[in-house]
């Protein structure tokens, strides 16, 4: 039942997200909608996620850099879930070009994780560490939990892959600590799991499975299906390493269940590979290669280099212990070809360690031997421990073959040592404790489910039953209560509306008021006079660039502020455009002295945010001449956000000048800051009024210790491009 209700809340936000689309016309915003969909579909459908990313990349061409980007950092993530190293490697260096070309934090911090991960994975650690370090700067100015966690995480996996075990696990303890601080448990599910590769990685294969159970309880509770299928793999790996064939079984028919439920056909394939090494060690050759196959035939269409490595590679395995040698051999080649093309040392040692076999088989000793070395070399910097000593068992056997007892003697007994280890036998003791707790919880939950299915649904039947019979006796109550409402609501909705025809003329008079006095204040007859000030010393230096450059922002900005004042709201990028104009008029009046940066989050540009116009004006000019910005020596600045905030629109202003207690000094700088406080107050409580908000006005000092600086927050209705009409002035 519960997963019926799932399907169509699935349907219906596909088709809301669809229809949504196909009804608009702005491109942009078609865009956008197209890669909601995209993303959609990364939850829940990856191979319609795959489909469509090349769709997006076409209708970004037309676009601006931002959206372009939008397009090809999505490509790339779907690359990476569908293991296309050569697809995902190509998408991430075309993203690099853009670092120098877009400005915004969040977009650069992207670009950042996917040049990291790409060196990362193409065994280029400093590299990595350079990106993943810069992901971490940026991380840190958008105050970003998520972020830090994966940008840890990464680094982690970085010094993991480096052979350097405490690194790896500080940085994964980091991640997780941020991880926690966080609503997104599908990170902290990613994080658990990074800390079992490290543990297992390091030979400590019990503290390895504890943690991706932990990430698996995780990602069972949030229903992501790819994670469930990911980590389902690696434990049913690990239950196979210590020979536990039926409980291995079950977590790779547990990742293929989950993998079709979304399409993730990346990791249908591993755990059919996986489902073929249990048929292989049963000794059912037969589905053990149809498997194999299967999975080859999708590793193929998503050019899953890893996944065809590891198919062929059970091939060789399969055909080996049937002494087809040259058909073991192909397959270990086959392999062999897929794993060098992604540097996959492991699996490399692997299949060396297989082809030695082979040889053995064939009494080819000292092919076997060479070979032998080779995967032991790999395998003491980047292999399991578990594949070392396997090799040993074989180089024992080789030996003694060869008549070197005490060569045999030697690795036989560092094998025998292994295995036969207090330690292995607890860590494969606790793996079973650790197994069953797991599927005890899965059997409880599923009690628990269905016992609360069995209660709503005898409630709803009582609440059924009720509800008949209380039916009869309000429609008679109803019929002789609808006329006495409907005579009620006649003189209500009269007496109303009169009181809201009076209410709105008087509040169009107010506007209309308010309308002027903000026309006369933005255009400070003290503010031109400077300008025209500027623009005759420019000319008078023969500086034709600087007075050219000055009179096209001042003219702009002059037009953009006749043009809007008599707005009631305008769209916030119209806004951004103001401010632009009369900060960079006021940077060169000022000869650069201070900086500024105007910030406007993603979200309030996608959804068409509108905001009363130049609301900030009065304040950002305070900070300029009463703030004394101009007289600081060096780094002064003014900040500008606009973000939303529990459905509010949060302006904030912040500068380094001499702040409230300096500028009381001033008679002057008083009488602005008070002006300018009254018209912005009216200016909020009529809008708080209108739509029933409770939008404010603050000022603070930016440095409270020093008393330095100013900060203004402005909070605001949330308005939309949708839900706004403009009233222009006559």
């Amino acid at each position: 039942m519960n997963t019926l209700v799932a399907a169509q809340s699935v349907q219906k936000k596909e088709a809301q997200i669809k229809e949504a689309y196909s009804k608009e016309k702005n491109l942009s915003k078609k865009f956008n909608y197209q890669l909601d969909l995209g993303k959609y579909y990364q939850n829940t459908n990856i191979r319609k996620a795959d489909s469509i990313k090349d769709e997006l990349i076409n209708s970004s061409i037309v676009l601006n850099d931002s959206i372009r980007l939008a397009a090809l950092i999505f490509k790339a993530e779907i690359e990476s879930m569908t293991g296309d190293r050569n697809a995902y490697f190509a998408t991430v260096l075309g993203c690099q070009p853009f670092l120098n070309r877009v400005s915004d934090e969040a977009i650069q911090l992207e670009i950042y994780k996917h040049l990291g991960n790409y060196h990362l994975l193409n065994k280029e650690p400093e590299t990595a560490d350079f990106y993943l370090k810069r992901m971490l700067k940026a991380a840190k100015v958008l105050h970003s939990k998520q972020d830090f966690a994966r940008a840890h995480l990464l680094l982690s996996r970085n010094f993991m892959m480096s052979n350097l075990k405490d690194s790896a696990l500080n940085h994964i303890d980091v991640a997780l600590q941020y991880a926690r601080r966080t609503s997104n448990k599908a990170i902290l599910a990613e994080c658990f799991h990074q800390q079992a590769s490290t543990y297992k990685t390091f030979g400590q294969l019990e503290l390895g499975v504890a943690k991706d159970i932990l990430a698996l309880q995780i990602a069972n509770e949030i229903r992501n299906y790819h994670q469930i299928a990911v980590f389902s793999i690696e434990i049913g790996k690990s239950q196979f390493s210590i020979h536990n064939l039926q409980e291995a079984e079950y977590y790779f028919k547990q990742a293929l269940e989950n993998a079709n439920r979304v399409s993730d056909d990346r990791q249908r394939g591993l755990a059919m590979v996986e489902l073929a090494t249990i048929y292989f060690s049963r000794k059912n050759y037969n589905d053990a290669i149809q498997n194999c196959q299967k999975a080859i035939d999708i590793f193929e269409e998503l050019n899953t280099q890893e996944g065809l490595g590891n198919a062929f590679n059970i091939l060789g395995i399969i055909y080996r212990e049937q002494k087809e040698f040259n058909k073991a051999g192909t397959q270990f080649n086959q392999a062999l070809i897929y794993y060098e093309s992604i540097g996959d040392l492991k699996q490399i040692a692997t299949v060396y360690h297989n082809v030695a076999t082979v040889f053995y088989a064939q009494k080819k000793y000292e092919n076997a031997l060479n070979y032998l070395n080779r995967s032991l070399e790999i395998s003491k910097v980047y292999g399991p421990s578990l594949q070392i000593y396997n090799t040993y068992r074989v180089m024992s056997d080789v030996y003694k073959d060869l008549g070197y007892t005490g060569k045999a003697l030697e690795y036989m007994t560092i094998y025998t040592n292994y295995m036969d280890s207090s330690a292995t036998e607890q860590a494969t003791g606790k793996i079973a404790e650790l197994n069953e707790l797991y599927r005890a919880e899965q059997r409880d939950r599923l009690i628990l489910s269905q016992a609360d299915s069995i209660e709503r649904q005898r409630q709803e039947k009582a609440l059924t039953s009720t509800q008949l019979e209380n039916v009869q006796l309000r429609s008679n109550f109803q019929k002789y209560v609808i006329l006495g409402f409907v005579l009620i609501i006649i003189l209500s909705g009269v007496i109303i509306y009169n009181r809201w025809n009076q209410t709105k003329i008087k509040q169009q008079q107010r506007e209309a008021e308010m309308s002027q006095t903000l026309l006369r204040a933005q255009m400070n007859p003290h503010f031109v006079f400077n300008a025209m000030s500027v623009i005759q010393s420019y000319i008078y230096e023969n500086d034709t660039q600087n007075s050219s450059r000055f009179l096209v922002n001042f003219s702009r900005l002059m037009r953009l502020i006749l043009e809007n004042s008599p707005k009631e709201e305008i769209p916030i990028a119209l806004e951004e455009e103001i401010l632009l104009k009369y900060l960079e008029t006021q940077k060169l009046r000022f000869e650069d002295r201070f900086e500024f940066t105007i910030f406007i989050s993603d979200e309030l540009r996608f959804e068409g945010a509108m905001i009363p116009p130049m609301i900030t004006q009065p304040f950002i000019e305070n900070s300029i001449e009463h703030g004394q910005l101009h007289t600081i020596p060096e780094g002064g600045f003014i900040n500008v956000y606009f973000q939303k905030n529990n459905q509010m629109l949060e302006v904030i202003i912040e500068d380094n000048g001499v702040g409230r207690k300096g500028a009381e000094k001033n008679k002057k700088s008083r009488e602005h800051k008070s002006m300018a406080m009254n018209i912005t107050s009216e200016r909020i409580n009529n809008l708080n009024k209108k739509y029933r908000t409770e939008g404010y006005l603050k000022i603070e000092d930016y440095d409270k210790v020093l008393q330095r600086g100013t900060k203004v927050l402005i909070s605001l209705p949330y308005r939309t491009e949708s839900q706004s009409v403009n009233l222009t002035g006559k």
